[in-house]
């Protein structure tokens, strides 16, 4: 599958739109032992519940929000490591488990704010890309995506490093749904990809326009 990849536009940003709604907020203030969410305005929701969290100490506000999203994936134990761990250093980055780093950069940027840098700030890329591919009916999904982008990265740039076979198609792509946070289709040929800045910024970038010729495992398989 050959596609031509023009990459548009590079954005770094420390908070993510769409990850919280106002039900989030409404629900996390109950969980701060705030009385009455459900009567304050939605323009005052978030500046309430900064302040509901900064009554906490940090380490059991991280336990609350750990909780709230991530109690169903993590243990009791792991959320109260995390908790502590993650007003030192940029878990969102680090925490072995990279099912959750989308989840821990939320969660850590929403404690980064209210306790007014008390917590490592981390950075998230928003890209914008055009795709050009003729005579293929294949829908863009995660793994082309990031094998699209990776035919333009430098050679020593973190994610050749981490992710080399899956990229080639020596191994199944596994990994693709945690290295693209997100990723929407804008128009017919552009899309927006959000991920971490740890893993792809723009630096990291040789080309930001090329043709990538992207194999897939089965592919590879087959030629052997």
């Amino acid at each position: 599958m050959k596609i031509e990849v023009q990459i548009e536009a590079f954005r770094t940003v420390n908070e993510l739109s769409n990850y919280w709604d106002e039900k989030d907020y409404r629900k996390l203030l109950e969980a701060f032992d705030f009385d009455d969410a459900n009567q304050i305005e939605s323009k005052d929701l978030i500046e309430m519940l900064h302040m509901a969290i900064t009554d906490f100490e940090p380490a059991e506000a991280a336990q609350v929000l750990l909780n709230y999203k991530l109690s169903n994936k993590l243990s009791k134990g792991q959320i109260e490591n995390i908790s502590y761990e993650m007003i030192e250093d940029r878990v969102a980055e680090e925490y072995p488990d990279t099912t959750i780093h989308y989840d821990l950069f939320n969660i850590n940027q929403l404690l980064y704010k209210a306790f007014r840098g008390k917590f490592p700030n981390t950075e998230a890329t928003i890209m914008e890309v055009s795709l050009n591919y003729k005579g293929e009916h294949q829908s863009i999904n995660k793994e082309i995506m990031i094998k699209a982008l990776h035919k333009g990265l430098k050679a020593n740039c973190l994610i050749n490093r981490l992710y080399e076979d899956q990229l080639l198609g020596a191994e199944k792509f596994t990994d693709a749904e945690r290295v693209i946070w997100r990723l929407n289709k804008t128009s017919e040929k552009s899309f927006e990809i959000v991920t971490s800045k740890y893993l792809i910024e723009k630096e990291d970038f040789e080309n930001l326009e090329y043709v990538a010729e992207i194999k897939f495992h089965k592919e590879q398989e087959e030629q052997d």
